[in-house]
């Protein structure tokens, strides 16, 4: 049934070479018992394929026979031409892919997701689903599961960090420091943090985090969601009616997924209507703004200066203007990268992998 892991019927060869069914014969010949328990060395039995990378695989591989319990699963690689019932699509899957520009173990990983008739359950390293395979995937009725919150923290310091590193002039001084020109903000000082108004898109665990540091810092904060029930005890608007926040936007914080609501919603109208001097600070998606209408807005000084993660199109064409308007910092993609973020989302994946075994509701399902 769609939406469960299915459970096939398998003959695996073991290590004493018990002959296969004809059906596995054709499916890629003898297997090798890579099952993980010693049940599963017999003919007749049933195992849960799972479609990990190599390196995935090696890490995790006691943490699922824990989870497994003695139950049998087979471990299968985008190579192997198998049929499998889920998927854990790991950071080290997508590398340095973008979602325009594939790498090849991007590419094959994903042909493989697309081949096996059998998947029901795709875990992802990201809290996006906008990468073109999971839409098709989900419109298969595949269920795809995401990791949101486990990057939500480092996200959020990022963008403080942007935020804060704009209010300060840091662009400025770094490239002082780059011509060796000593030049104080005392002459011109840069106005405080503290009564400044930050209006943050999105209300998941990124924007909830950056509200609370920002208020602690005496920001005001207000949150424009999708919908307009409260965000704690922010102000709080639809996406619609972003406009209308706008003129008090002296940081406009985009951390929210892309959507039909959010792509291309900030737009000229939108940064006309804030203050002058104003900043813009993307560590959502790159589509959510209108690019040629920032890169105006900055050109011309109305919009004082933005820290950029996310662009329409990665990496970001060297002949963008953003390279090298003053007062603009870019990286990326890499707000939410830190060493710690696999632990986290293996832990995501194994949690959801107990779930549905056991045939309790899963954690961040994606609609």
């Amino acid at each position: 049934m769609r939406g469960q892991l299915r459970v096939s019927r398998l003959q695996i060869e073991s290590r004493h070479h018990i002959p296969v069914s004809p059906a596995t014969r054709e499916r890629g010949g003898h297997l090798r018992c890579e099952v993980y328990t010693p049940a599963a060395c017999h003919a007749n039995i049933s195992a849960v394929r799972i479609l990990l990378s190599e390196k995935t695989a090696a890490e995790l591989r006691p943490e699922i026979e824990r989870v497994f319990a003695g139950r049998p699963f087979e471990i299968v690689t985008k190579q192997s031409g198998l049929d499998f019932e889920a998927a854990f699509v790991s950071r080290d899957v997508t590398a340095r892919s973008t979602k325009h520009q594939l790498e090849p173990v991007t590419q094959q990983f994903h042909d493989a997701m697309r081949r096996a008739k059998s998947l029901a359950w795709v875990q992802i390293h990201s809290a996006g689903t906008d990468r073109p395979i999971y839409p098709e995937l989900m419109a298969r009725g595949v269920i795809v599961t995401t990791a949101s919150g486990s990057h939500a923290a480092i996200v959020a310091q990022t963008a403080l960090a942007g935020i804060l590193a704009l209010a300060r002039r840091f662009p400025q001084m770094m490239e002082n420091q780059r011509k060796h020109q000593w030049k104080s903000l005392v002459a011109a000082p840069p106005a405080d943090l503290e009564g400044q108004t930050a209006v943050i898109l999105g209300w998941g665990p990124i924007a909830q985090l950056l509200a609370g540091w920002l208020g602690s810092m005496g920001v005001k904060v207000e949150i424009v969601r999708n919908t307009p029930d409260p965000a704690g005890t922010h102000p709080t608007f639809t996406f619609e009616r972003l406009e209308e926040g706008a003129p008090r936007a002296n940081w406009l914080v985009i951390a929210c997924p892309l959507s039909v609501k959010t792509r291309n919603r900030v737009d000229k109208r939108v940064l006309t209507a804030m203050p002058a001097g104003s900043h813009v600070v993307n560590v959502g998606r790159g589509e959510i703004v209108v690019e040629s209408d920032l890169i105006q807005s900055l050109e011309s000084g109305h919009t004082a200066g933005a820290y950029l993660d996310v662009f329409h199109a990665e990496p970001l064409p060297e002949a963008s203007p953003f390279w090298d308007i003053p007062n603009v910092i870019v990286t990326p993609h890499s707000a939410g990268h830190s060493a710690g973020n696999e632990g986290r989302v293996a832990k995501i994946f194994l949690g959801n992998l107990a779930n549905r075994l056991e045939g309790r509701a899963l954690r961040n399902i994606a609609r």
